[in-house]
């Protein structure tokens, strides 16, 4: 019997509350998806990218509005960050929110949130495991496919290694919540406990259930090799966020290889959004249509060399 029937088997065979626990499988199978040769990848734009316009006393940009102007720049999807829904959330401006994304043809690629998962037992890592599964319920009437996650840093008086097993412990807890709601948690490379492809890697396949996986970002690796290190983390990416610039160890910041970022994703069979997270000097009302139209005409080239 191939691997592939006793793995649909194993599924068939599992028990509804478990299955949407995420328990069919112990953890993220990078085998589990194939790529369809020349499927070329769609577009969205991360509103961290206006963060200026979107937040402060001079506020002069709603997430209606950032959603509007992605469709208008011909992005496909929007990531809508936590930091600028309108507080208290609630259930109508969710829903205006929704309606209007799809209006405007645009689909909601993800929400990313602020949170740190390195605390040991106690009230803090309680406060940030009731927060996050608050904002899984709001992903998920939002319709989006995932949340970006971070780990954090290490504790004062606790070792990296600790700190590690304490956001796996986090991790377990948040996707079992996540699964039922049918979002991902995407644990992005963003420092602290998960600024090497090891950390991060070591996080990844310990968690035990196929809802974690890794939101890629492709300024974040400070190493020696951050394609290289990429390239490893690729397999296991849910969600891929592309920064216009890259700071290898040693060197000045450099424009990222847009193409070259491409072809990892394909050899790693990624079949999600690009989201473009604009994080360089230029002006992003300038710099962001700019970018995007470049990413569109490098993602037509690749899907014609591939297919």
């Amino acid at each position: 019997m191939s691997l592939d029937r006793r793995r649909f088997l194993a599924v068939a065979g599992a028990a509804p509350g478990a299955l949407l626990a995420g328990r069919a499988f112990a953890h993220i199978d990078p085998n589990e998806r194939r790529a369809s040769p020349g499927a070329p990848y769609k577009l969205s734009v991360a509103a961290y990218s206006y963060r200026q316009f979107l937040q402060g006393a001079n506020r002069s940009m709603t997430l209606f509005d950032f959603i509007r102007k992605c469709a208008e720049m011909g992005s496909d999807g929007v990531e809508l960050t936590e930091y600028y829904f309108e507080k208290p959330i609630t259930q109508e401006y969710l829903l205006r929110l929704k309606r209007t994304a799809h209006l405007w043809g645009q689909t909601i690629t993800g929400t990313p949130i602020g949170n740190v998962f390195t605390h040991p037992p106690g009230p803090e890592r309680d406060r940030q495991l009731e927060t996050y599964k608050k904002w899984v319920d709001v992903s998920a009437t939002l319709g989006s496919p995932c949340i970006r996650t971070f780990a954090g840093s290490a504790p004062r008086g606790t070792t990296d290694e600790q700190a590690r097993r304490h956001v796996i412990e986090c991790l377990e807890e948040v996707c079992d919540y996540a699964g039922a709601r049918g979002v991902f948690v995407a644990l992005e490379n963003h420092g602290g406990v998960v600024a090497t492809a090891d950390g991060l890697l070591e996080i990844v396949r310990a968690v035990k259930s196929p809802w974690l996986g890794i939101n890629l970002d492709t300024g974040n690796f400070r190493t020696e090799d951050p394609y290289a290190d990429l390239a490893r983390c690729a397999p296991y990416a849910v969600s891929v966020q592309f920064k216009v610039e890259m700071f290898p160890r040693g060197q000045e910041r450099q424009p990222a290889d847009f193409p070259r970022i491409l072809r990892l994703l394909r050899q790693a069979n990624y079949r999600g959004f690009i989201t473009l997270e604009y994080e360089a000097r230029e002006d992003p009302l300038v710099a962001v249509p700019r970018h995007l139209a470049k990413m569109r005409q490098a993602i037509q080239e690749d899907a014609r060399l591939s297919g």
